[in-house]
């Protein structure tokens, strides 16, 4: 798990270029981050499982849903139904649903995940840490692009890094939020394995595409003194 990885946040896309960016994308990423909120769970609405439908006509990417819902059980019906790779939950919402949830997923072939908010101990998902194939930490507050990064979060990745290695678990560590060239040196530190990179980090720093692509990378390089691997 040494090797990277990138996972643009497609909610902070050009929507007007989506077939351009997606095409371009395809050669350079590992897998695509796709954010449905119910506007329940958080105030605003986003992607849906129809968006992942159309980005699969142009992509073979893992796909990952991040469900910023209030009841995840209906969502991750859907989701299954659709196929999609990586279906990551809030533990927040998730008493009572965590293992049924989980089950029902790894029964269809899929990958199961959970996302556990700033505040949010990584003690709370302990219960069922070993069932778990990605554990995703905000390091903002859900639902908006373009927070403060929260460095405290990044404690838990160090946590979930040492739980790893002492027993054996086989999750990815991914962190989420404001990961961009202000960041990059102390997320490195921390060292998750997938990077969600959204506005900041990737979409706004140029309109097109391919040289906002390669201002990330060079942001990345010059800040953690690392080169990426191809």
């Amino acid at each position: 798990m040494n090797k990277v990885e990138f996972s643009p946040s497609l909610m902070t896309m050009d929507l007007d270029k989506f077939k351009e960016q997606i095409t371009f994308l395809n050669d350079q990423v590992d897998s695509y981050h796709i954010d449905i909120m119910d506007g329940h769970y958080v105030p605003n609405i986003s992607l849906s499982p129809w968006f992942i439908q159309e980005v699969r006509k142009i992509s073979t990417l893992p796909l990952s849903a991040h469900l910023m819902v209030t009841e995840p059980a209906f969502w991750v019906q859907q989701l299954i139904d659709i196929n999609c790779e990586w279906i990551c939950m809030h533990a927040e919402v998730l008493d009572g649903l965590a293992f049924r949830l989980i089950d029902q997923i790894h029964d269809a072939g899929l990958k199961a995940g959970i996302v556990l908010n700033p505040e949010t101990p990584v003690s709370v998902i302990l219960p069922y840490i070993d069932r778990l194939d990605k554990v995703t930490i905000m390091t903002v507050d859900p639902g908006f692009a373009g927070q403060r990064f929260i460095e405290g979060a990044l404690d838990k990745i160090v946590e979930l890094r040492e739980l790893r290695e002492e027993y054996d678990y086989h999750y990815v560590i991914e962190m989420d939020g404001s990961s961009n060239r202000k960041s990059f040196k102390r997320i490195d530190e921390a060292n998750p394995d997938i990077y969600i990179v959204g506005r900041s980090g990737l979409f706004g720093l140029d309109d097109d595409i391919a040289k906002a692509w390669s201002i990330m990378v060079a942001d990345y390089q010059e800040m953690t003194g690392k080169v990426l691997s191809s």
